[in-house]
């Protein structure tokens, strides 16, 4: 399976990746980093091609221009292993961009996971997961509780990760051009001529 992602920008994915490490230093939780890149994940799928994956991809980045998204608050997805994140909230430019890599993809995909479809995909980032335990929730919120998620992120990439022996590695990042494809009116047509 690979994971179809934006990564964070270097800013936030360093403030992530210190809540992750304290949450190693503290509980001993360090499964999330077999994924070292923080990310949020549109869909999980295994394809035919990789590179007529790569290239549907390119295509929607070669046409997305970058856009902020907003994280508040820490959420869980309950278990034996409860994952805990920060959820990412929905936004127009967020949602259209998940229906559009879901669009150009659904050919490609040989399976997909049941929480990538537009009713049931939960943006966010996770801070733990796998080796977590109910017993250790009430301590790990508490510890979490502490502090703010409220980021400001700037979506401006879709990126395939693979999974390489127990990590996720980058297979490819692509970068959004459309705001290289905007044409500036000249000052002929800015202006109405007279009636």
């Amino acid at each position: 399976m690979l994971a179809i992602t934006s990564l964070l920008n270097p800013q936030n994915a360093e403030r992530i990746n210190r809540i992750i490490k304290s949450l190693e230093v503290e509980f001993g939780l360090d499964d999330v980093q077999a994924t070292p890149d923080p990310h949020i994940t549109y869909q999980l799928a295994g394809v035919r091609k990789l590179s007529a994956l790569k290239k549907v991809l390119r295509e929607v980045a070669h046409t997305t221009k970058p856009f902020a998204a907003h994280t508040t608050g820490l959420g869980l997805f309950p278990g034996p292993n409860p994952v805990i994140y920060i959820p990412v909230l929905r936004s127009d430019a967020l949602n259209q961009l998940h229906r559009r890599i879901t669009e150009a993809t659904r050919p490609l995909c040989l399976r997909t996971d049941k929480f990538s479809g537009p009713d049931c995909w939960l943006p966010h980032i996770s801070l733990a997961l796998h080796d977590t335990t109910p017993e250790l929730l009430g301590p790990v919120l508490q510890y979490l509780n502490k502090q703010t998620f409220n980021l400001k992120l700037t979506i401006n990439n879709i990126a395939i990760l693979r999974q390489e022996g127990e990590l996720f590695v980058q297979e490819k990042c692509f970068h959004f051009e459309g705001h290289k494809h905007e044409t500036v009116p000249t000052l002929f047509e800015a202006r109405p001529g007279p009636a």
